[in-house]
């Protein structure tokens, strides 16, 4: 459909989002448009009521999708139905009055300093080229905080040792940079060295023993496999290492606006998510210093 093209095109174009939205904003419209043409025999998403979408959400709690996945299709659809008032196809939002569905509270646990120290030295027992870049994928996680797409994608040439910081491509191509631990530098280094015997031509810091950019499923396996050896905690992911970079800055004192700059945040209000975690610390340290505690008495 034309109009969900130029959407599409406008998403990347104006709005700069990153390639994996703009399919996701397109896998969810092309599945709500199967579903008015198989149900209602509409084709024109133009003419669609909110009544209509109300089924499409009936369906997908049917078939036991979760809350958290039907309200991005919302969202999608949202936005979408934005869009064609912005250009003038439609006077009224569909979903304007639509509220999304409830969404159970995840507590998500960051990895403690004592299971990320045990990777890291199991990981440093072995230098071949496996051991070596999954080593400094971790460290790169930890000791900087980006997120998954964003170490994939990150340059040779992103990285400047000198200077000891990286430049990261974030969401909606917003570029920011992160300084590098001596020690992370002195391991980019190492990893380089062996990582040229493999490939020469590739762009990506990144790349797997045939010389081929990472993917995002190796990636999570890497964090995964690595961090259940030493870690019984429910969730092992490249986001909660990202999770731990945050709460142990703010665990430490860092300021919340300089956390918020470091994981490229829009707003502070991501980041005050792993102001929680950061708060049971508080506690513990409020109650062994404060002299009316009964933890001092």
């Amino acid at each position: 459909m034309q109009l969900i093209e130029s959407f599409l095109e406008y998403l990347s174009l104006e709005k700069k989002y990153s390639e994996n939205t703009i399919i996701s904003y397109k896998n969810d419209l092309e599945k709500f448009l199967n579903f008015i043409e198989e149900t209602c025999g509409e084709k024109n998403i133009q003419k669609i009521h909110y009544t209509q979408i109300r089924s499409w959400i009936v369906l997908l709690v049917s078939k036991n999708i979760s809350n958290r996945s039907i309200n991005r299709k919302m969202s999608s659809l949202k936005s979408f139905y934005k869009f064609l008032i912005k250009i003038k196809q439609i006077k009224e939002n569909p979903l304007q009055k639509h509220k999304s569905l409830k969404i159970p509270k995840r507590v998500n646990v960051p990895f403690n300093k004592k299971e990320i120290n045990e990777v890291l030295y199991n990981l440093d027992q072995n230098k071949d080229f496996i051991s070596v870049r999954n080593k400094l994928i971790v460290e790169i996680f930890y000791t900087t905080g980006v997120r998954r797409n964003e170490l994939i994608n990150l340059k040779i040439e992103d990285v400047d040792v000198k200077q000891k910081v990286i430049k990261v491509l974030g969401k909606r191509n917003k570029e920011r940079y992160i300084p590098l631990l001596e020690t992370l530098q002195k391991n980019i280094i190492e990893y380089l060295k062996i990582r040229t015997k493999l490939s020469q031509n590739n762009e990506f810091l990144f790349i797997t023993k045939k010389g081929n950019k990472l993917y995002g499923t190796l990636v999570y396996r890497v964090i995964n496999d690595y961090f259940s050896t030493v870690s019984s905690k429910v969730k092992k992911s490249p986001h909660i290492l990202r999770h731990a970079f945050a709460t142990h800055l703010l665990n430490e004192g860092a300021d919340l606006n300089a956390v918020k700059e470091l994981l490229g945040h829009a707003s502070l209000a991501s980041t005050q998510v792993y102001t929680n975690s950061s708060l049971k610390e508080l506690k513990n340290v409020y109650n062994q210093a404060h002299p009316r505690s009964s933890t001092k008495n």
